[in-house]
């Protein structure tokens, strides 16, 4: 990717994060066509959050452990998201949605995207206290904590992006983040992402 790209990226995911209903929307109105680079950095911004914050969850065990942990976070939330996705929009359409599908999982996108930035935001909260308390449990609660706060914030996003574009269906589909919700925890737990390997 140039220089001229990636500022392009990094440009319009500052848009997204600053107003994401209107980044969202400019897209459906056709007042703007955002070129592949601008979706390849809403996603990078996403993949970056979530294996920056896996890595302080294996911090006590290794820089290995912390690769690994990184990589596992990262594919728990992509699938999480990706897996219920189609489901979204067919669910939608049968419901009488019009929006097109390039609308949908660009309303995601920018979701995951904001979720990315909330995770980097909680890398110091979780660094803090795995090295002050390194206990399992109470990492456990503390991680818990973390992603329920992130989920409620990225559930706030998706809601409003999803009624600015629909405003007339007037309520957004939720359902779809409690999908979200159970498939990564199941994913997180598959992953061992709550083992911190403290021996406490």
């Amino acid at each position: 990717m140039s220089n001229a790209r990636l500022r392009s990226g990094v440009f319009h995911v500052g848009q997204a994060l600053r107003d994401p209903e209107a980044f969202a929307i400019a897209w459906n109105n056709g007042q703007v066509q955002y070129p592949w680079w601008v979706w390849a950095s809403l996603a990078a911004t996403a993949i970056l959050g979530t294996t920056t914050y896996g890595m302080t969850m294996g911090l006590l065990g290794g820089p290995t452990t912390m690769l690994l942990k990184g990589l596992a976070c990262t594919t728990a939330a992509g699938l999480a998201w990706a897996i219920p996705l189609p489901a979204l929009y067919i669910l939608n359409s049968l419901n009488g949605s019009r929006l097109p599908a390039s609308s949908t999982l660009l309303a995601a996108l920018v979701t995951t995207s904001w979720g990315g930035l909330a995770m980097i935001a909680s890398i110091p909260i979780n660094w803090f206290f795995s090295a002050a308390i390194p206990h399992d449990g109470f990492l456990l609660v503390l991680n818990l904590i973390v992603f329920s706060g992130v989920s409620v914030a990225m559930i706030d996003t998706f809601q409003r992006v999803m009624l600015r574009l629909e405003p007339a269906r007037g309520s957004a589909p939720t359902w779809w983040l409690v999908v979200v919700g159970m498939i990564g925890v199941e994913l997180f737990y598959a992953f061992d992402l709550f083992q911190f390997a403290t021996g406490a």
